[in-house]
C-alpha cells in the first residue's frame, strides 16, 4: 500500500525544509526529541552550542558516542525529498541524467542512485552486478501516484558490507544486519539471534500504533487549547479596551464626585464668609452705638465735675445715673465671636490616599464557563436575610473574577412576584447573593453570568417560617449520627458542630451544612454537662465523675483528635455545669452546688470565685473578652447575670413571665459578633436576642425540639440548639 503524502499541489515545502539553514534537508538526521535537521547543520550547531539543545524545542540533546554521525537518518523525509524532486523533474522532454539525453528522454528513476534514466540507460543500469538490487520506478508509476509508491523507498545497505541490504534484525544486539553479518558477526547462537525484519517491523508498527493512540488524545486536547489561546489572544485587545473604558468611567465618576464636592465646599466657604461678615458688621455697629453712648456719658460726667456748680451737680446727677445704668445694664457682647472661616479636611490626605490606592482592581482571569459555575443554596427563613454562595469558574473549573454587572440574579416567590436581591463579592470568583423573602414556600432563583444560566439554574429555594429549623441533626439512639440527651454544643475551628451527649457519654462532630456525622470520641465523666473549645482546638468538657470523691469533680481536656490529654480536679470544684475558655487558656466554670462561677487558671487552680450570694442556680456561660465581661443564665432566678472578670456584678436582666422579652428558666446562652445576647428558655422554648445592655431586641424562634439546653452560634449564621429531651440538635437562621 502506498505511503501517502500530500498531493504536489498541496505539498508543504516547510515539511522538507531544515529549520536551521532554511533549505531542503541534506542527509536528514533525527534528534531524540524527534525533530529533524541536516547532518551538516547539526554538526555546525554542536560546535557553537554547549550543552547542545534542539534548535526547535530547546530540549537538551545527548549525542551518541559517534556524535552527529551516530544519529539515525530520517528515511521518510529522504524519500519525500526524492519523490518531490522526481515529481518536479520527470515531466515530458526531461533528458536522461546519465547520457544527457543522447539516447532519449528520461523514463525511470533509480531510487538508490537518485538519477533519472532513459530506457537504454535503465537496461544498462540493471546489468551491472553492483546495481542489481537498486529500485527502478517507472515514469508511469510516478505520474499515476498521488503519494509515495510503496517501492519508492531507498534500500538501506549494510555499513560493513556495502553491497548487502539490511534484511535481518539481531534481537540481543538490537541491530539491523545483512545476510553476510548473520554468517560472520551475528551468527545465531547464545549471544545472537538474527530474525527477518518483516516480523520485527510488524511488531514495531503495532508499538508505534499504540504510541499513536496515546499521543492523539493529548494532541487533540492541546490543539483545542491552542485554538482557545489563539481566540483569547484575538479577543484580548477587546477585553483590555473594555477594561480601560470601565476604569476610565469609574475614575471619571470619582473625579466628578471630587469636583462636585470641591465646588460645594468652596460655595459653602463663600456663604459662610457672607454670614460671618454680616454678623461682624452688625456687632461692629452695636459696639459703635454703645461706645458713642459711653463716650457721651463720660464727657457729660467730666464736664459736670469740672465746670458744674453744686446746684448744677445736684440737678444733673440723677439724670446721669439713669443713663449710665441704662448703658451698663444692656452691654454689647464683647466675647469671642466667629470671625475666621476655616477649612477642615474631614478625611485626612493620607487616609484618602490609602483609600484611593484601593479604588479599582485589575484582575486577569479566564473565560467564564457557565456550565462549571455552581451555587450553594441554603435553606431560607421568612423575613430574615438569607444568603446563597455563587462560585464563578472557568472551563478548567478554576475560580475567576468577573465584573459585577456580568452577574444577574432574579428571585421569584410562589406567586411570581420578584424578591429584591443584593450581590456582594466575597473573594475571587465568589459572590454572596442575599435576599429577604416575605412569604414561605418554594421560591425560584435564576442566576446568570454573562447572560448564560449557571449549571442547575433556576434553583429551588425553600423558604420556611421563622419557627422552623433549617436543619435537624440526629435522632434518638447510640449509633453514628444518633444522639442521646445532647446537653451542650460548641463550634470547632472548621465550623463543625461538636455535640456533648449526656446519654451516650461522648462528643460527636457534625458537618454544619449537611448534618452528617464526621466522627466521635468517648468522654470519661459519668455525667458530662458543658463543652467549649480552646484556641488550640482542644475540647474542654466538664463532668461529674463517680470515679472521684463525691465532693471533687473533673474538667477533662481532649485533643482535636479526641484523645484525653489531661484531667483537672480543682479542689474548689463541686458541681460543674457550663464552661467558657478564654484566649489565654483561663476558663470560667459554672458551679451549681456553690451557686457561683469559678475563674480558673489553665491548670485548674482558682483565681477567684464570682457571684457568690447573688446566683441561685447558674447553668451556662458566655464570655465577651473585648469588654472583660461574662454572662450567666440562672435557671431558678429566671435571669441573666453579667459580671466582669474582676468579680463585680455589672447588671442583670429578666423576669419570670411567658411573654416576649421575658425569661422562664433560661438555659443556653451565647453572643453574636455585635455583643448581642442570645438566650433560650427551657420551659417555653423561646429563643430570644437582647442588646448588650440587656434590653429585649427580638425573638428568633420557638424551638421545636423538647428540652433546649446549650446553644452556639455558627460561622454560617445559624444558632445550634441542643434539645436534650428531643434527642437532636436544631439549627435556626439568625438574622
Amino acid at each position: 500500500m502506498a505511503s501517502k503524502i500530500p498531493r504536489s499541489a498541496e505539498f508543504d515545502e516547510r515539511f522538507l525544509t531544515c529549520a536551521i539553514c532554511m533549505l531542503h534537508f541534506r542527509d536528514p538526521r533525527i534528534l531524540p526529541c524527534l525533530h529533524t535537521f541536516c547532518k551538516e547543520c547539526l554538526q555546525l550547531w554542536a560546535t557553537k552550542q554547549q550543552p547542545l539543545e534542539c534548535p526547535t524545542c530547546r530540549k537538551p540533546v545527548s549525542l551518541p558516542d559517534q556524535g552527529v554521525d551516530g544519529l539515525k537518518s530520517n528515511f521518510y523525509v529522504s524519500n519525500l525529498l526524492d519523490f518531490a524532486a522526481v515529481k518536479k523533474g520527470a515531466g515530458p522532454g526531461v533528458p536522461c541524467q546519465v547520457c544527457e539525453g543522447k539516447e532519449g528522454g528520461a523514463r525511470t528513476w533509480c531510487v538508490q542512485c537518485a538519477v533519472l534514466l532513459c530506457e537504454s540507460c535503465t537496461n544498462t543500469h540493471r546489468r551491472f552486478p553492483a546495481m542489481k538490487g537498486h529500485q527502478i520506478v517507472s515514469q508511469e508509476n510516478l505520474e499515476a501516484s498521488e503519494g509515495v509508491p510503496s517501492g519508492f523507498r531507498r534500500k538501506v545497505f549494510c555499513p560493513k558490507h556495502e553491497d548487502q541490504v539490511l534484511t535481518f534484525y539481531c534481537e540481543p544486539c538490537q541491530t539491523l544486519v545483512c545476510v553476510a553479518c548473520t554468517v560472520v558477526d551475528h551468527r545465531p547462537g547464545e549471544q545472537h539471534n538474527p530474525v527477518e525484519i518483516g516480523g520485527v517491523a510488524e511488531r514495531k508498527k503495532r508499538d508505534l500504533q499504540g504510541l499513536l493512540e496515546k499521543v492523539e488524545p493529548r494532541e487533540k486536547v492541546v490543539r483545542a487549547a491552542l485554538s482557545d489561546v489563539e481566540t483569547e489572544i484575538s479577543e484580548l485587545p477587546t477585553s483590555a479596551d473594555a477594561a480601560i473604558k470601565e476604569a476610565t468611567e469609574y475614575f471619571d465618576q470619582l473625579m466628578a464626585l471630587l469636583q462636585d464636592r470641591k465646588e460645594e465646599v468652596v460655595a459653602e466657604i463663600g456663604l459662610r464668609r457672607q454670614e460671618v461678615g454680616k454678623y461682624l458688621e452688625e456687632q461692629k455697629e452695636e459696639m459703635e452705638f454703645e461706645l458713642a453712648g459711653l463716650t457721651s456719658a463720660s464727657e457729660f460726667c467730666k464736664q459736670a465735675l469740672e465746670h458744674g456748680s453744686d446746684v448744677h451737680v445736684i440737678e444733673v446727677e440723677g439724670q446721669a445715673r439713669q443713663r449710665v445704668e441704662e448703658l451698663l445694664t444692656t452691654p454689647t457682647d464683647l466675647a469671642a465671636r466667629p470671625s475666621v472661616v476655616v477649612f477642615s479636611e474631614g478625611t485626612a490626605v493620607a487616609e484618602f490616599r490609602d483609600a484611593v490606592a484601593k479604588a479599582g482592581c485589575v484582575q486577569v482571569t479566564g473565560k467564564v464557563d457557565a456550565s462549571k459555575c455552581s451555587l450553594e443554596v441554603k435553606p431560607a427563613v421568612v423575613k430574615c436575610t438569607n444568603v446563597s454562595l455563587l462560585a464563578i469558574k472557568d472551563k478548567n473549573g478554576q475560580l475567576c473574577s468577573v465584573p459585577k454587572d456580568d452577574v444577574t440574579t432574579t428571585l421569584t416567590d410562589p406567586f411570581g412576584q420578584t424578591v429584591p436581591t443584593q450581590l456582594q463579592e466575597k473573594g475571587k470568583g465568589l459572590w454572596e447573593i442575599s435576599y429577604t423573602p416575605e412569604v414561605s414556600d418554594n421560591h425560584r432563583l435564576d442566576v446568570r453570568v454573562k447572560g448564560q444560566s449557571v449549571a442547575g439554574s433556576p434553583y429551588d429555594v425553600r423558604v420556611q417560617s421563622s419557627h422552623t429549623p433549617v436543619l435537624t441533626i440526629g435522632r434518638e439512639g447510640s449509633g453514628e449520627g444518633q444522639l442521646s440527651y445532647p446537653i451542650d454544643v460548641a463550634v470547632d475551628k472548621d465550623g463543625n458542630i461538636a455535640v456533648l451527649e449526656n446519654g451516650n457519654k461522648r462528643v460527636q462532630i457534625f458537618d454544619t451544612k449537611t448534618g452528617q456525622s464526621l466522627r466521635s470520641f468517648p468522654v470519661v465523666g459519668e455525667y458530662p454537662f458543658g463543652i467549649d473549645i480552646d484556641s488550640d482546638g482542644q475540647f474542654i468538657v466538664t463532668s461529674r465523675n463517680q470515679l472521684f470523691s463525691t465532693d471533687k469533680q473533673a474538667i477533662d481536656v481532649y485533643s482535636r483528635e479526641g484523645e484525653l490529654t489531661k484531667t483537672l480536679i480543682p479542689d474548689c470544684l463541686r458541681n460543674p455545669n457550663g464552661v467558657a475558655v478564654l484566649k489565654d487558656g483561663r476558663m470560667v466554670v459554672v458551679d451549681d452546688s456553690q451557686q457561683s462561677c469559678l475563674l480558673l487558671q489553665h491548670d485548674g487552680s482558682l483565681i477567684r470565685e464570682i457571684g457568690k450570694g447573688q446566683l441561685q442556680g447558674p447553668e451556662f456561660i458566655a464570655v465577651d473578652e473585648s469588654r472583660d465581661m461574662f454572662f450567666v443564665t440562672d435557671f431558678p432566678a429566671h435571669k441573666v447575670f453579667v459580671f466582669d472578670l474582676e468579680g463585680n456584678l455589672n447588671f442583670s436582666f429578666g423576669e419570670e413571665e411567658e411573654n416576649e422579652g421575658e425569661l422562664h428558666c433560661p438555659t443556653g446562652i451565647t453572643l453574636d459578633p455585635a455583643g448581642n445576647i442570645i438566650v433560650v428558655n427551657y420551659w417555653n422554648n423561646r429563643l430570644q436576642v437582647f442588646r448588650p445592655d440587656g434590653t429585649y431586641l427580638r425573638t428568633v424562634a420557638m424551638v421545636k425540639g423538647e428540652g433546649p439546653w446549650g446553644i452556639s452560634l455558627t460561622p454560617g449564621g445559624y444558632i445550634a440548639v441542643a434539645c436534650s429531651v428531643g434527642h437532636c440538635v436544631e439549627l435556626y437562621t439568625y438574622k
